[in-house]
């Protein structure tokens, strides 16, 4: 079965990292990055940055699968502009999903969501559109996880917690059951959330 071509949007470390899932999962043939025109013709493992944002409008009537890897940690800004660009257009924005990460069929996950190794997403469970949910991250059953957040490594969100919109939840933290997280919080490493 042929490939379809997908385009990673970020060429930093969390690039690198959705490449080794991307990969893994050998669903999509990276046609290539996008980044900072300085940053053309540079590589990310093996893979060349080749375009820049104003370069988008014209990549979606080639292409139709994107993916946005531009990290997030301080602000969520760029990542929930660019997403809301590549919707405008018509983008396909699948969700990317480690074969190495357990995902509950009982779960439900929406667009321009990874998911990356050895994540555990248990039953009941929704994810939100263009979250990063990172390695060894936990996801326990009736979570609810808002749009554009990022579920750090090794963090635990346990049963029936709901997290806001543009939250980034640092690693190691582990939450208590049956919390609600606002919008915007920005939760610390190995924070205890009650």
């Amino acid at each position: 079965m042929k490939k379809e071509y997908i385009i990673l949007i970020g060429g930093g470390g969390h690039c690198k990292s959705v490449i080794d899932v991307i990969e893994q999962q050998a669903k999509y043939e990276i046609a290539g990055i996008i980044d900072m025109p300085e940053k053309i013709n540079q590589e990310v493992l093996g893979y060349k940055i080749i375009w820049k944002d104003s370069d988008i409008p014209e990549l979606v009537k080639k292409y139709k699968n994107f993916h946005i890897t531009l990290g997030q940690i301080k602000n969520p800004e760029p990542r929930i502009k660019l997403f809301n660009l590549l919707k405008q257009l018509n983008a396909n924005l699948p969700i990317i999903i480690s074969p190495l990460a357990y995902v509950s069929r009982h779960a439900i996950i929406n667009e321009g969501t990874v998911i990356m190794h050895n994540v555990v997403v248990n039953a009941n469970v929704i994810i939100g559109t263009n979250c990063i949910i990172n390695s060894k991250a936990l996801i326990e059953h009736d979570a609810v996880i808002g749009n554009h957040c990022h579920i750090s490594t090794g963090a635990i969100v346990n049963g029936g917690v709901k997290i806001g919109n543009n939250v980034f939840y640092g690693s190691g933290a582990v939450s208590k059951e049956y919390i609600s997280i606002p919008d915007n919080s920005f939760i610390k490493a190995n924070s205890i959330v009650k």
